[in-house]
């Protein structure tokens, strides 16, 4: 990919902030090398925290096409690389028997207008393209595989055809939530970057740039909310796309701060495991220590000062006592 250039990981990060998207230090680095050294990045990370919207963002940065492949258990290389237009050839095969009155020439049925392109395929031949293979994590061990001579020579083999290849290789952007680990083959072809949770500064940021109307305080405490909710032993902890939920949810609501009311009624958008619900509601709006009232009991001070230390008179270490007590003799009756 030649277009456009980027004199820098800064350079590449401003423009990816142009189009909406806030990529830490290290992730613009390993975008830039991974376009100018044409190789595949392998993004890893928690659902939720960017990584297909990376891929969406070079797109929008390259000016080029984003071509996806969804991964999942058992996909082959007719989902992912190419396909035969099975109907259409037997439609052909039928029109040129009754045509001629006797068995047509087969091989005039596997040509370039009967053959379905596939995402990577399709990615191949468009130039400029960003290929997104979305949760490589799913596919089998014999997928991956299939996806290394596509790597290391830009082509796709098709018996029929031959080598189809492009001049100019696409963007690879493969991404995993590490639900299995990738094998080692196909990591040494990638550059890799972990993309972890956003800090404070960034996540209020994220949302107030994806969110219209969000007041600043409700972003402040939406974006304190998820760090709290993400240190707790949650099944699914939220990702940057729940906090986006919730804060546009608060703002459908009419709600400008992050109150009971809000996290009762948006609890969906951020709880998506039944385990979660009490934890996240707990976390989402915490209650008051003490309510307010006629009914709260007096007022209590926040601190009470103590003494660092007591000191006591000494004592003596020892008490001498006479070895023996003589007592009067008892009187006589």
């Amino acid at each position: 990919m030649t277009t456009p250039r980027f004199g820098g990981p800064a350079e590449l990060a401003a423009a990816l902030d142009s189009v909406g998207y806030l990529p830490d230090t290290g992730l613009a680095a390993a975008a830039f090398l991974a376009l100018r050294l044409r190789r595949p990045l392998f993004l890893e990370g928690d659902p939720g925290v960017g990584k297909t919207a990376f891929a969406q963002a070079m797109a929008d940065v390259l000016d080029a096409e984003l071509i996806r492949l969804q991964c999942y258990g058992g996909i082959d290389a007719s989902q992912a690389l190419y396909d035969w237009n099975f109907p259409r050839q037997i439609l052909e095969l039928r029109a040129a028997r009754e045509a001629a009155g006797g068995t047509p020439d087969v091989t005039s049925l596997y040509t370039r207008e009967f053959l379905v392109r596939r995402p990577i395929l399709k990615a191949v031949e468009t130039s400029p393209s960003v290929l997104l293979v979305d949760e490589i994590d799913r596919a089998d061990d014999e997928f991956e595989a299939l996806l290394l001579e596509v790597f290391e020579n830009n082509s796709v083999s098709i018996p029929e055809l031959g080598t189809i290849g492009g001049a100019v290789p696409p963007l690879v952007v493969l991404t995993s939530n590490r639900t299995r680990e990738v094998h080692d083959a196909l990591k040494r072809r990638c550059l890799y970057h972990w993309i972890d949770h956003p800090d404070l500064p960034r996540e209020v940021e994220i949302l107030r740039r994806r969110v219209d109307g969000l007041p600043d305080e409700l972003a402040g405490q939406v974006a304190a909310a998820m760090r709290r909710l993400r240190s707790a032993n949650l099944v699914k902890p939220p990702g940057v796309a729940e906090a986006i939920d919730l804060a546009r949810a608060a703002v459908e609501l009419g709600e400008r701060s992050l109150t009971d009311t809000l996290a009762d009624a948006a609890l969906g958008t951020v709880a998506k495991h039944h385990d979660d619900r009490a934890e996240v509601r707990r976390l989402l709006a915490p209650a008051p220590l003490v309510a307010s009232g006629s009914s709260a009991g007096p007022d209590l001070p926040d601190r009470v000062d103590l003494p660092d230390r007591v000191d006591l008179p000494d004592l003596p270490n020892r008490v001498d006592l006479p070895d023996r007590v003589d007592l009067p003799d008892r009187p006589r009756s």
